[in-house]
């Protein structure tokens, strides 16, 4: 996989011009805009599957999983955790869209595993309020994602809980390893 971090661009495909980093990104979407063609798509997953995962920029999900665009819900956030608004946007990705299936992907060398919950109370010393949410911070990442996969599957928010998968993904080798649930 070649990233920006790891090669430079091409010539052809290079990001131009000064500015912010955003400037870049709005001036790179109006070529993808110039040549996009409507694909003729509805919000209904193909392979009626939500995908949850860590945000981490070295996780390329549709090329690792052999995804297309239309092929899943992607749902992202520090950790690939199970948090409220995950089964939030699940259980409208099943009621609403019609996904049936839940994978739940963690990678090795996650950020979270270097945190603790004191990063929370740090916060709120410097900004002077607590965040109403949990770190979610985790040492093992195998009982993290046997404990997404529970969250998910006792959830009553959602209906489809019998085909729910959970995998670490290795950042050095791209291989996804399964993870019983028990």
């Amino acid at each position: 996989m070649t990233t920006s971090a790891s090669a430079p661009p091409e010539p052809e495909d290079a990001i131009t011009g000064g500015g912010t980093v955003t400037d870049r990104l709005v001036e790179a979407n109006e070529r993808y805009a110039a040549a996009f063609s409507d694909p003729g798509m509805d919000a209904r997953p193909v392979l009626q599957v939500a995908v949850v995962a860590c945000m981490d920029a070295r996780l390329d999900l549709h090329d690792a999983l052999g995804l297309e665009l239309g092929d899943c819900h992607t749902i992202r956030n520090a950790g690939g955790v199970v948090t409220d608004d995950v089964i939030r946007s699940l259980t409208i990705s099943q009621r609403a869209l019609g996904t049936r299936s839940v994978v739940l992907i963690h990678h090795t060398g996650c950020g979270l595993e270097s945190l603790t919950e004191d990063f929370r109370h740090d916060l709120e010393m410097e900004v002077g309020q607590r965040p109403a949410w949990a770190v979610e911070a985790f040492r093992d990442v195998e009982q993290d994602v046997r404990q997404s996969m529970q969250r998910v599957r006792t959830s009553p928010f959602l209906v489809h809980t019998d085909d729910v998968r959970g995998f670490v993904f290795d950042v050095k080798t791209g291989l996804l390893r399964e993870i019983d649930p028990t």
